[in-house]
């Protein structure tokens, strides 16, 4: 009998209005309950400000904007989720708000489907691909591919002029 190896990997849901989303936990550092938000001049439009973070600036986008969905009002759900990402080379770490953090789930790689390009309300290029948990479809992140890495260098410049203002 032939013994088949599967590869599963860790991956945090949340949730983004009704769809569901999933990051790898290997670039969520931790989850923080939202907290107020310095507004910041010149800022990317989906940027949402920084924070402090034990006395660091960290950079908070809006993941509804950066995913094209209408804005929505915080709720108590709302949260932000601290990554860690690298474009091209570049690491940076941000916050991402969420409408609100779900589970870790372990997926197994043979079950995730590849993202259809037509139809689908999100740039598709943010999606590595989908699987079906519960008669749901979650759909898995490229965090490498949301942020280009201009986006990467204008989030990193613009907190670093907010702490040189501070």
């Amino acid at each position: 009998m032939e013994q088949q190896t599967l590869t599963s990997h860790s991956y945090l849901t949340f949730r983004l209005g009704d769809e569901t989303f999933a990051a790898s936990v290997n670039h969520v550092l931790e989850i923080l309950e939202l907290s107020k938000i310095t507004k910041v001049p010149r800022a990317p439009h989906f940027m949402r400000g920084v924070i402090n973070l034990r006395g660091n600036v960290l950079p908070v986008i809006d993941t509804r904007i950066k995913f094209g969905l209408d804005k929505a009002d915080d709720t108590v759900n709302t949260c932000i989720l601290v990554m860690n990402l690298e474009s091209e080379k570049q690491k940076i770490m941000l916050g991402a708000l969420v409408d609100a953090v779900q589970e870790v789930r372990e997926i197994e790689q043979s079950s995730i489907q590849p993202a259809p390009s037509i139809g689908s309300k999100y740039r598709s290029e943010f999606i590595e691909g989908m699987v079906k948990v519960n008669d749901q479809f979650v759909m898995i992140l490229n965090l490498a591919l949301v942020f280009t890495t201009d986006e990467v260098s204008i989030i990193q410049e613009t907190a670093e002029e907010k702490i040189s203002i501070a």
